[in-house]
């Protein structure tokens, strides 16, 4: 059995993230551990008003905090007695909201968390200050999803030559081997040439795991249409890696998964070492 942790901020309650969790767990019986936030990390606002970064955002009375946490914990706990899970509720109020949330991710297989409704009461355009800081921080992988999406038939494994991308397709393999029969595509971003990086490496480690695998390069102009490619797969899911710690900033600059995070159309698993 797993422990998979539902993240919920203290507004909203994802219905995407419950509905993952529930196809997750009628693969394999999970613990569902519901980690309810407040509605803002205090610590966050106040940093922002400390440097005078943006306008002034106004903090919510702790009992409006406490009143909109309670009601997302009561439909969590209805859901899963509803439907037999099990479950627990840790509740995380206090000013840290987002350090009390990595912190439990140490002790978690997974997070899921909202692509969009994730403090969008903070910032709209995701990923936000607050995913950002909680995908370079997360010591759990980290599978974000979509608030309509297709439930998964397929994979795609995103493989750039590097550690982080490898990594990523291990873990995934590692925690999910019941999810390992779904058609799988391996693509290749990386960019000096059309062809997979180490291939051979690649492909005597991805078909012990992956059962139904096909390898496929990208040419040039199909790397610079990624985002959007992936993005019309509906019913896949992506797993990727490159959220390594040094190499996130640069990475939310450039990379496709940033489109296909905003894009909001399929979930994406993250892990970084």
């Amino acid at each position: 059995m797993k422990k998979i942790i539902l993240a919920f901020d203290g507004k909203h309650f994802s219905e995407g993230v419950m509905q993952m969790a529930e196809w997750l767990n009628s693969s394999q019986t999970v613990l569902m551990t519901g980690v309810f936030l407040s509605p803002v990390d205090y610590r966050e606002i106040i940093g922002y008003s400390g440097m005078g970064i943006g306008t002034p955002v106004m903090m919510p009375p702790m009992e409006t905090d406490d009143s909109l946490v309670n009601a997302n914990i009561r439909k969590f706990e209805d859901r899963c007695q509803r439907e037999g899970f099990e479950y627990r509720v840790h509740k995380d109020t206090d000013l840290f909201a987002l350090q009390e949330l990595i912190t439990e991710t140490r002790f978690a297989d997974l997070l899921i968390v909202s692509s969009e409704l994730f403090y969008e009461n903070i910032q709209k355009n995701q990923p936000n200050d607050y995913l950002r800081k909680t995908l370079h921080e997360s010591e759990c992988p980290v599978l974000l999803v979509p608030e309509n999406f297709v439930t998964p038939f397929s994979l795609i494994l995103a493989y750039d030559g590097k550690a982080s991308s490898v990594f990523a397709i291990k873990q995934f393999a590692y925690l999910f081997p019941e999810l390992c029969d779904m058609d799988t595509l391996l693509v290749s971003v990386a960019e000096e040439n059309a062809e997979l990086p180490r291939q051979d490496y690649i492909g005597e480690l991805s078909a012990r795991h992956f059962n139904a695998l096909t390898m496929q390069p990208l040419t040039s102009e199909n790397k610079q249409t990624f985002a959007a490619w992936v993005s019309e797969k509906r019913g896949s899911l992506l797993v990727t890696g490159a959220f390594g710690r040094g190499e996130l900033s640069s990475l939310f600059r450039k990379s496709f998964v940033t489109e296909v995070i905003r894009d909001h159309k399929i979930p994406l698993f993250i892990a970084h070492h």
